[in-house]
């Protein structure tokens, strides 16, 4: 009897063992299957092929002794045992997160990369202008920005700071609101001599320039215009807010930019359709950035530089872009877009 319980023990140490020696990797390829509920759409976003994902859960749930996803036709859907582990799993990777974020910014010195990303019109037409004369004042940060309209996730270590449209949730993250973007309707000079002026009842006849990206909801053109759909009017779609300003300045239609743009120097029209439409600039950090210098430097310049009570562009009340020019005529002239690509199309 003493022999069997012995050996009953060993096994049990040996299961516990085996449980306890799960791969990290496997344990990431069961949240990503979780959150995107497919092994195609999973091992994309890991870098992995299909096969070699399902590799790794049927190694995840030999180890753990139990099913973690009921697999069929429509896709993943986890079990009871893996909704049971997923909080858990979860727990697990926000602090492995935390000790790299801790690792790669232990230091409090004022040297060092700090990764910035911001939509792709803040950054190139508002930023980086700026960024220019933050550097020359603060030799030793390099600043890392990434434009892009894909939103990065802070607390996943895709970037230091994030300046975003949607306020994150995640607890450990310090989300402040920077500012408020006003969004109008444009058309060139060119467009106006040719077309007229569009008006709402008149859009049909017109085309339309507008950005698809991720983070712009694509039926809030129609939404705000008053259209069931913008079937038939739409000429350009593009995901590049620089494309949709450059088109809009070489006549191809009328399109919606922020009113920062036209108080920079941009040479538009603006079309009083009577509506408008704005977003919000979020500005997102981890809290252990509180205790770094460099980043507490970026973090106090970018809130200084969307500041509403400097810049009225971002103010949360609306104002007309033509009165934006006279009460931003410093900005223009520091900051403009002269000598951009777009600001005189050749």
């Amino acid at each position: 009897m003493q022999q069997l319980l012995h050996r009953g023990a060993a096994v049990t140490q040996r299961r516990t063992e085996e449980i306890l020696d799960a791969s990290w990797d496997d344990l990431k390829s069961f949240l990503a299957c979780a959150r995107y509920k497919s092994f195609r759409n999973a091992a994309e976003v890991l870098g992995l092929t299909s096969t070699t994902l399902m590799r790794r859960i049927d190694r995840l749930e030999e180890r753990i002794g139990c099913r973690l996803f009921l697999r069929d036709q429509s896709g993943l859907t986890l079990s009871d045992e893996g909704a049971a582990m997923i909080a858990d799993v979860t727990e697990m990777e926000r602090y492995a997160f935390n000790v790299f974020r801790r690792a790669a910014h232990s230091s409090s010195d004022t040297a060092g990369t700090v990764r910035v990303a911001v939509t792709e019109g803040p950054g190139n037409f508002w930023i980086l202008p700026r960024l220019i004369d933050f550097q020359r004042t603060y030799r030793k940060i390099t600043v890392d920005l990434r434009c892009a309209m894909e939103q990065a996730d802070v607390a996943k270590l895709e970037a230091d700071i994030a300046i975003q449209l949607e306020p994150p949730t995640n607890p450990d993250l310090i989300v402040t609101k920077l500012g408020r973007l006003h969004i109008y309707a444009f058309v060139s000079e060119e467009y106006r001599q040719l077309h007229g002026v569009p008006s709402l009842s008149e859009l049909r006849s017109h085309r339309l320039v507008i950005q698809h990206a991720p983070q712009v909801d694509d039926s809030a053109y129609a939404r705000v215009l008053g259209l069931t759909s913008l079937e038939g009017i739409v000429g350009i779609k593009t995901n590049s807010s620089i494309g949709v300003l450059y088109a809009i300045e070489r006549g191809a239609g009328m399109g919606f930019l922020p009113t920062s743009l036209v108080a920079l120097g941009a040479r538009l029209v603006a079309v009083d359709l009577g509506v408008h439409h704005h977003a919000d600039l979020w500005l997102a950090y981890h809290k252990e950035f509180r205790n770094s210098d460099r980043h507490k430097i970026v973090i106090n310049w970018i809130r200084k530089i969307f500041d509403p009570k400097t810049y009225p562009c971002f103010r949360d009340e609306f104002i007309h872009p033509n009165d934006l020019v006279p009460l931003m005529a410093g900005s223009k002239e520091n900051y403009g877009l002269e000598g951009f690509a777009a600001a005189h199309p050749l």
